[in-house]
């Protein structure tokens, strides 16, 4: 039977809007776990407001791929999700929410890029993989502000005055590491080469990118790939550091291939959920 262009179109949208909304929330979480073991008291507030800042966007997002999801009969949508929770619910006929997508997927339904579920070892590698990915969200969201989706607009342009600190968080940080002591340099620049082989992954286009940008909605990524680049050259220069030159990249977060990272931490992030079904305060 052929598939109808419409539900194609619907599907691709949930993908996207996922795709984003789970950039958000697994990075997001990931800079919670420095909530009180920061180097110094102010930025471990600081970095405790970016995490909120990042959950906030997901959860906007969520609600946004929820109704989609929600507007989708009930036949197609039985088959979303690889989550077994998830479709348990579903299969009910009951609508799902935001609380549903972060708690109740699995790690193969998650579409985040594999760079901002890797462990944040020590705080340059914290503060590296901040800079790559808050220099690659600062220029997507800027383009997406125009999107042809209003709600997805609202939700780039709210999230753009936020992503715009993160941005000079992360930089002045690579900055200071970079141009302070030997120690800190070496650590910022073993931090930093070592996430490089994760930045790829941030301009491969999915079949959602390639859709979504065809309707007006989403973002040529390979158009700021460009400017990513002669961005974080800027900083680094400043920072008297090397940009890293490998060119072999991992991939697979956005097709829903993970590492293991990602089942430990959605292990910890979803076990309340998971352990008291429905709970609430």
């Amino acid at each position: 039977m052929a598939t109808d262009p419409k539900d194609n179109t619907t599907l691709q949208l949930l993908h996207f809007t996922l795709q984003m909304a789970d950039n958000a929330l697994i990075n997001g979480h990931r800079l919670s776990e420095w909530c009180g073991h920061g180097p110094v008291l102010e930025q471990d507030i600081a970095l405790s407001n970016i995490a909120l800042d990042h959950i906030g966007q997901a959860r906007s997002l969520y609600q946004y791929a929820a109704s989609i999801c929600n507007g989708i009969n009930s036949e197609n949508r039985q088959h979303l999700f690889a989550s077994t929770s998830l479709n348990q619910k579903i299969s009910k006929g009951e609508m799902i929410d935001e609380d549903d997508l972060a708690y109740l997927r699995d790690a193969w339904d998650f579409r985040n890029v594999l760079l901002v579920e890797q462990p944040n070892t020590d705080w340059a590698f914290t503060v590296a993989r901040s800079f790559y990915f808050d220099s690659f969200n600062f220029l997507f969201l800027s383009v997406l502000q125009n999107s042809s989706d209003s709600t997805i607009a609202a939700i780039a342009e709210k999230s753009l005055k936020e992503v715009n600190y993160h941005l000079r968080w992360s930089s002045e940080w690579i900055i200071r590491l970079g141009d302070g002591t030997t120690e800190s340099h070496q650590r910022i620049q073993d931090a930093l080469n070592d996430r490089w082989c994760f930045t790829g992954e941030l301009f491969q286009a999915t079949d959602a990118d390639v859709a979504m940008n065809a309707q007006g909605v989403g973002v040529d990524i390979s158009m700021i790939k460009q400017q990513w680049l002669e961005q974080i050259q800027s900083v680094l220069n400043e920072a008297t550091l090397s940009l890293p030159t490998g060119v072999w990249m991992q991939e697979g977060g956005k097709q829903t291939r993970h590492s293991e990272h990602l089942g430990y931490l959605l292990a910890e992030m979803q076990f309340m959920q998971r352990a008291y079904p429905h709970m609430q305060w």
